[in-house]
């Protein structure tokens, strides 16, 4: 058995044997007719008829304050595409976990059987006066952008597509310490973004807002360029702050000279003779998942100078579920209703500062560093 079908065993089996990664508790025991008349009838009409005539104060008597729901419709679940419902639950399951054990945050999985916009959008909007936060999921661009901004408008709560967000976050992180390993200036060279979709979109719009300005996006038709045909909305947005020579080809076109490729798309379609025509130490982010763009030892012999991977079990694991515990923590202790530019580089910058002292195999540091969470949730203090 190689070592794929080993992980896949071993994760079906620890999947079975829980039966659900997540559950609910009690903060108060329920052991007497006195707690009973507490916790409900009747005295839980107290509270009903309270917070029907001071709404506002839904947070501070019921789950709301520390409550997220985790919502996906699986059209676009890690790398395995628009795999349904069921395909997305686990993967939900696994983030509420996350959410819990990183960041004390009460998250709920939630899948949605239906994969049209107004529906998504208007069952988010019912089911929100129960949470904090909203954590949208795994949904597919370009669906995904207009879910998000308008969920932001109508709701006063905050609301984020992590996918976007917090990816961008991570790599922004990622590629400040590693061009300082290289000792390059990050906002002077050539990036290439692999993949146009929700997370390629996020990452291309915040390294432009952070300063970067040779960046080439390349996306399943080539090079993204003004000088294309019709171009979608997002597109056209990514058009105008990428490839300002209106570069034409393919990948292998785009990383000619290129300092550093982020990889956001499908398994392995950099080409280790891709690597060999970039600039001297390329920095390769392989960041698809489970199945990376390219493996980091492939990418290692072709000639790349740091490698990155979304996957825990290599190393420099540049992920999201590195960012998302904090930010929400930030979100919901200090009331955040939407993040900003300004937030989002705040954030990769104290991220980046956690390694003290970054080399080729530590670019980033570990989910389990205990200071990640308190560090990114300080940058939404206002």
């Amino acid at each position: 058995m190689n070592k794929n079908n080993s992980l896949a065993k071993k994760a079906l089996d620890y999947h079975k044997k829980l039966n659900g990664k997540i559950g609910v508790f009690s903060k108060a025991p329920l052991k007497s007719p006195d707690d009973l008349k507490l916790c409900y009838t009747p005295g839980v009409g107290a509270v009903s008829s309270y917070l029907a005539t001071h709404k506002n104060k839904v947070s501070e008597y019921t789950i709301k304050k520390n409550a997220v729901a985790v919502i996906s419709d699986g059209s676009a679940v890690l790398g395995l595409g628009n795999i349904g419902v069921e395909g997305a639950l686990p993967v939900m399951e696994g983030k509420a976990m996350i959410f819990k054990e990183f960041a004390n945050i009460d998250a709920f999985p939630i899948v949605l059987d239906t994969q049209d916009v107004e529906e998504i959008i208007k069952t988010i909007k019912h089911i929100a006066p129960v949470f904090g936060a909203i954590n949208l999921e795994d949904i597919s661009a370009p669906r995904c952008f207009e879910i998000e901004r308008r969920l932001q408008d109508m709701l006063d709560i905050f609301i984020l597509h992590d996918d976007q967000h917090a990816t961008a976050i991570v790599v922004l992180a990622g590629l400040i310490n590693a061009f300082l390993v290289a000792k390059k200036d990050l906002k002077k060279s050539s990036i290439v973004i692999i993949g146009a979709g929700s997370a390629g979109t996020a990452v291309t719009k915040l390294l432009h807002a952070y300063g970067v300005r040779n960046i080439i996006v390349v996306d399943k038709d080539g090079i993204l360029s003004k000088c294309r045909g019709v171009l979608l909305p997002y597109q056209k947005e990514l058009a105008e702050i990428s490839n300002k020579n209106c570069k034409e080809g393919l990948l292998q076109d785009a990383l000619i000279g290129a300092d550093a490729a982020v990889g956001l798309s499908a398994p392995n379609i950099i080409k280790p003779e891709y690597i060999k025509t970039m600039n001297n130490k390329p920095i390769i982010f392989a960041l698809a998942n489970p199945v990376p763009e390219i493996m980091p030892d492939i990418a290692k012999k072709a000639g790349a100078f740091i490698v990155a991977t979304g996957r825990s079990d290599f190393k420099n694991q540049v992920n999201n579920a590195l960012v998302f515990p904090g930010i929400f923590r930030g979100a919901l202790d200090n009331k955040v209703k939407k993040i900003t530019d300004k937030m989002q580089i705040s954030v990769s910058l104290r991220l980046a500062e956690i390694v003290k002292h970054p080399s080729i195999n530590r670019i980033i540091p570990s989910i389990f560093d205990a200071n990640v969470v308190k560090i990114i949730s300080q940058s939404f203090k206002k």
